[in-house]
């Protein structure tokens, strides 16, 4: 998509296993490859770099990447601890560059749905909403984790549910224009005893396989948020899903049925929030995916997306994230060129990513209620 995007010149890959990165540029068509990270950012052809690498090296290797004075696009989540994301919104802003993040749910059809009814005033006055990210180990997960951990792979197969928690606190807050203040959350000890959640083989003395956290918002009003990876759900089907409660009407997501509600009854939105898909999960290009997975790289875009802005050569692009890849790269990479806040900028990141940090470490101490930093907005905002 970057390749495709008429605001991007060449694109190049680094990887830390040479042969990987070679076999992408092959077979998508890239300008090149770099031997290292350290000697892509030495490059002066490279402007911008984007990290697809595991969750818990995003917060150094955007830092490394601003310092060596590029525009950085990062995978979810922003960082995994208070400081990284503090010395990230530092970075941006003392470098004035531009950082997204690419959180997916920005662009869910349900967030997308219930943002632009809230802007309409349709929920009266919101004060209550759920956001789950019900994705079982079984369903990918496992394979996941092989291809990315190497022969140790089970100590970071533990990473704790609530550091990744942007799939549904930024479903929440991309639409709700509010920001967690404080949190309560519970988690579940994982019992399948397989080494994985295992505290004994954890990188990050994690046994905890299901999480609820319960926020308090700005403005008054809250919201809870799953994150469970040992659930009898079907997650190659929807992943994350969304409800929304105001004073007026309400909104109401499940695996297969979306339902708008108000006072005089409930009308049927599943139609409008389904993506239509653009790929067979069979196509080569997802050998490498487990079967488990692929529905999040095939799915097109819903009747509720509105395509007009973006580059009619995505338009024959395959898509992902129930819709969501297009308009993403989209916003980088009009940031970029034209010097403006993408959507999920520093601050943004820091609202979708900061209070599952903090609803972890409530959990750890067996859910007491901690407090939840804030950056604020960015600057022009």
């Amino acid at each position: 998509m970057f390749l495709a995007h008429p605001g991007v010149g060449d694109v190049h890959v680094t990887d830390l296993l040479p042969e990987r990165a070679e076999r992408l540029a092959a077979d998508v068509g890239l300008t090149g490859t770099f031997p290292s990270y350290e000697a892509m950012l030495a490059s002066g052809a490279v402007d911008a770099v984007a990290v697809f690498t595991q969750r818990w090296t995003h917060g150094p290797l955007v830092l490394q990447g601003l310092e060596a004075g590029k525009h950085v696009y990062s995978a979810v989540p922003m960082a995994i601890t208070t400081e990284e994301i503090a010395a990230i919104i530092d970075a941006v802003r003392a470098t004035g560059l531009t950082y997204m993040m690419g959180e997916t749910s920005q662009y869910n059809p349900a967030t997308v749905h219930a943002r632009n009814q809230i802007a309409e005033g349709a929920f009266g006055r919101l004060f209550y909403a759920e956001g789950d990210y019900v994705h079982d180990m079984d369903l990918g997960f496992y394979e996941a984790y092989r291809y990315s951990g190497g022969e140790h792979w089970k100590a970071t197969a533990s990473y704790p549910p609530l550091l990744y928690p942007t799939h549904s606190v930024g479903g929440v807050l991309g639409a709700w224009e509010t920001h967690a203040v404080s949190v309560s959350a519970i988690g579940v000890v994982d019992g399948r005893d397989d080494g994985v959640f295992d505290k004994e083989i954890s990188r990050f003395d994690n046994d905890f396989s299901n999480a609820t956290a319960l926020f308090e918002v700005a403005g008054g009003g809250s919201f809870r948020t799953n994150e469970f990876r040992r659930v009898g759900y079907p997650s190659h089907i929807r992943e994350s899903r969304f409800r929304f409660f105001g004073t007026e009407a309400s909104m109401e997501q499940l695996a297969t049925v979306a339902l708008w509600q108000d006072k005089n009854g409930v009308k049927d939105i599943s139609e409008l929030l389904e993506p239509k898909p653009t790929l067979s999960p069979d196509d080569p290009s997802l050998r490498h995916v487990a079967p488990e997975l692929r529905a999040a790289f095939t799915s097109g875009s819903a009747p509720v997306h509105d395509r007009a802005r973006l580059p009619r050569e995505f338009d024959e692009l395959h898509n992902g994230h129930e819709g969501s890849h297009h308009f993403l790269v989209d916003d980088f990479v009009t940031a970029v060129g034209a010097r403006t806040l993408p959507s999920v900028n520093a601050w943004v990141a820091a609202r979708y990513t900061l209070p599952g940090i903090i609803a972890h470490e409530s959990a750890r101490q067996g859910g007491v209620r901690l407090e939840i930093p804030d950056f604020g907005d960015a600057p022009g905002a």
